[in-house]
This record gives C-alpha cells, sequence and structure tokens, in this order.
C-alpha cells in the first residue's frame, strides 16, 4: 500500500482504480490504496443491484481480512440495459457491439460503495440513469481504438472521451465514474473520519 496523499491515510481503498482515487481525493481524504482480487463473477438469477452490493461487500471485507486495521472503503460498478449487466469489454468487437446496444437508449449505472471497520460493514447504493445519443458504427470503432473503453464498466468514460455520447444524466456523476461521493462521505461521515481533511 502507498498514500496518495502527504497526510496519513484516514481509510485504505480497496481499488487501484485511478478514477475512484482520484474522486476520494477531491473531497480531501488521504487514503492508502490496495487491490480487492475477489471473485467477480455474477451468480444466476442474481439482479445488478444485489450484485453490485455484494462486490461491494466483500471487496472491503477481503482487504479487511487481510490485517487492514484502517477503515477499508470499497465500490463496484455496472452498467445495466435490459436487466443485463455489461461488465469491461473482453475485446475490441465486444467493445464495438456494447456501444451499439447502448446507442440511442437509456441504461442504468449501479454503483454501490462499502465500508468496512471494526464494527462491520456500512454499505449505500447510487442509481444513475444514462441516456445516450445515436452513434454510428464507425465513431463506435473510432471510440475503442482510442483505448479508452477496454477498462471500463459498459466500455464507455463519462470523464473521458466518452463524455460526447451522454444526452442526459439522471443521478450521481461521480456514482457513474465509479464512486457516488455523496454516499461515500456518508459512510465516512457514520464512521468518524473526516473528508476535507486537507489541513
Amino acid at each position: 500500500m502507498r498514500p496518495t496523499h502527504p497526510m496519513a491515510p484516514l481509510v485504505c481503498l480497496a481499488s487501484i482504480s485511478p478514477r475512484r482515487r482520484e474522486l476520494l481525493a477531491q473531497i480531501g481524504v488521504p487514503h492508502a490504496v490496495t487491490g480487492a482480487h475477489i471473485d467477480e463473477t455474477v451468480l444466476p438469477g442474481e439482479p445488478p443491484r444485489d450484485y453490485v452490493a455484494r462486490m461491494a461487500r466483500q471487496k472491503a471485507l477481503a482487504v479487511r481480512s487481510r490485517g487492514e486495521t484502517l477503515p477499508v472503503l470499497a465500490a463496484d460498478t455496472s452498467v445495466v440495459l435490459d436487466d443485463l449487466i455489461y461488465g469491461k469489454p473482453r475485446d475490441r468487437a465486444e467493445g464495438i457491439a456494447m456501444l451499439g446496444r447502448l446507442s440511442g437508449r437509456t441504461h442504468e449505472v449501479f454503483t454501490a460503495v462499502a465500508l468496512a471497520d471494526e464494527r462491520g460493514v456500512a454499505l449505500r447504493l447510487s442509481a444513475s440513469a444514462v441516456r445516450f445519443r445515436k452513434i454510428s458504427l464507425a465513431e463506435g470503432a473510432a471510440y475503442w481504438d482510442t483505448g479508452e473503453p477496454r477498462d471500463k464498466a459498459g466500455g464507455y468514460a463519462i470523464q473521458g472521451y466518452g463524455a460526447v455520447f451522454v444526452e442526459s444524466l439522471t443521478g450521481s456523476y461521480s456514482g457513474v465514474m465509479g464512486l457516488p461521493l455523496l454516499e461515500t462521505a456518508e459512510l465516512l461521515r457514520a464512521a468518524g473520519v473526516p473528508y476535507w481533511a486537507v489541513n
């Protein structure tokens, strides 16, 4: 683990995602980082909301069980269309096809955030709706070739080049990015961990 802020870390972020690190830093929370490395298989018939909640909880507990003494913050995000979870695309063909299915439609983004400490695990869920404009096959291919979609749930990044596809957003921008800051701040406050810890 390595601190990402000059102050001593107040929490351990159970994610190596640079986006989640940036979001946590945005609200002034000094933190250490470690990967959770758990099995992320969706269970048969598991609803998307239950899946992200289970993943966030398991990530937090996995890191905590390794002897981490700081409160452990973990999150999981899924893009959902027609009750199907869209994870990270496996390859170019799947990435372009995924974008084609999202084109001109409204999809849901669920992000669960969990905080594990000596008292147990607390959990919050953020749900957002994102509508894409129509995206041509050529533009979808050009977007894939930027390299941005390769490691993103749903095959796009709302905070990056993918922003040009977003016609409307109802819900949490930071939640779509991967760490809903309202819910994260609620968990931190309840656990006695300050945000805006910048001095």
